[in-house]
């Protein structure tokens, strides 16, 4: 099994990182050897992978185009294929619809879609449009309006939701296999808290809820999931934070255990990982746990596939620190694995 690590890389990012690192994982003992650093446009801030062709895909922070790369199966390198423009300036976000057919993109004030070529390669874009919505009240984080930070699509892969940290809304829309366009829900989108920043979404694997990690007042919502009209309803607001912090926090990553009996979100401040039992007659969540990540800004972290380790990337300690996860609590526990790498941003794992 191969790991590829999004990492930042610009100064304007005071970031350490190279382009994207990629090692190989051994399974028997879970150690990392490195494969190699490739380098490619700046900031390849998020990653897609397509296990079927053997290509990963990069959204670029801070910058107007996303690019596309093959896999050499072997050996984990990977090579340039092409790159296309976003018509955006600070693309957080990417994935691939479950027919591996566009890479939807996140490019910085809207979304952008993208067939993809035979070879893996990106052909120019079918859609980019921009959400609406007014801007909220961060006069940093909000100032321009629209800019949604996730695309994902729900499990059925029917719909594809948007959390728009810009003007407080998740944005609900549906792919059209032939023309690549996108086509708004009814109702178009779920509104918000004023101020909350929705950043990231999670869906859970067998049960009919979602779970929206807020940045700003770094909060999780629960929505209940209505996956035959794309409908999210609130449930619930919870904060990610004890009650005994004071200091200054921003929510980032949210994540479902296969199990569906926890969720897991990191906060960047407190730098902890919240673990959330939930609640399996109503969705709800209750905390059980606030697991320091040992290091600083935990951007993103992310389950192994079986659901049994968590990898923690601390963006401005540029390390991952691995966590055993308990599957009858869900509570962590570190294993002392530490991997030094510049500005960690993304982790995603090869199955082929």
């Amino acid at each position: 099994m191969f790991a590829y690590i999004g990492c930042f890389t610009s100064q304007q990012r005071k970031a350490h990182g190279k382009g994207i690192s990629v090692y190989r994982v051994e399974p028997s003992n879970a150690s990392w050897t490195l494969v190699e650093v490739f380098e490619t446009l700046p900031n390849p801030g998020f990653l897609a992978l397509d296990n079927a062709r053997g290509t990963l895909y990069a959204s670029h922070g801070d910058g107007s185009e996303v690019s596309a790369h093959a896999i050499d199966r072997a050996t984990g390198r990977l090579r340039a294929l092409n790159r296309q423009p976003t018509q955006g300036d600070n693309a957080p976000h990417l994935t691939l619809d479950p027919t591996g057919s566009f890479v939807v993109v996140a490019n910085g004030p809207g979304i952008a879609v993208y067939p993809i070529a035979r070879d893996g390669s990106l052909a120019p874009a079918s859609e980019i449009l921009v959400p609406p919505g007014e801007a909220g009240p961060d006069r940093h984080e909000q100032e321009f309006g629209a800019h949604p930070h996730q695309v994902l699509f729900d499990p059925a892969g029917r719909f594809l939701v948007a959390p728009d940290k810009g003007v407080d809304r998740v944005h609900v829309y549906q792919l059209e296999p032939a023309s690549g366009k996108l086509a708004p829900c009814d109702p178009p989108a779920v509104k918000s808290r004023y101020g909350a920043g929705p950043r990231h979404i999670a869906f859970h694997p067998a049960q009919p809820y979602a779970y929206l990690i807020n940045e700003l007042d770094f909060t999780v919502t629960t929505y209940e999931w209505d996956a035959e009209r794309g409908r999210l309803t609130p449930r619930q607001v919870i904060t990610t934070l004890p009650t005994t912090y004071t200091g200054d926090n921003t929510g980032a990553e949210i994540a479902v255990a296969p199990s569906g009996n926890f969720v897991y979100a990191s906060n960047r401040g407190h730098d902890s990982i919240v673990v959330f039992a939930v609640d399996r007659a109503n969705g709800t969540l209750e905390p059980v746990q606030w697991e320091a990540t040992q290091g600083r800004r935990p951007r993103f972290f992310t389950l192994d596939p079986a659901g049994n380790l968590l990898y923690v990337a601390n963006q401005d300690s540029d390390t991952i620190v691995t966590f055993r996860v308990n599957p009858a609590s869900g509570m962590l526990a570190p294993t002392g694995q530490v991997l030094n790498t510049g500005t960690p941003s993304c982790i995603v794992f090869s199955d082929f």
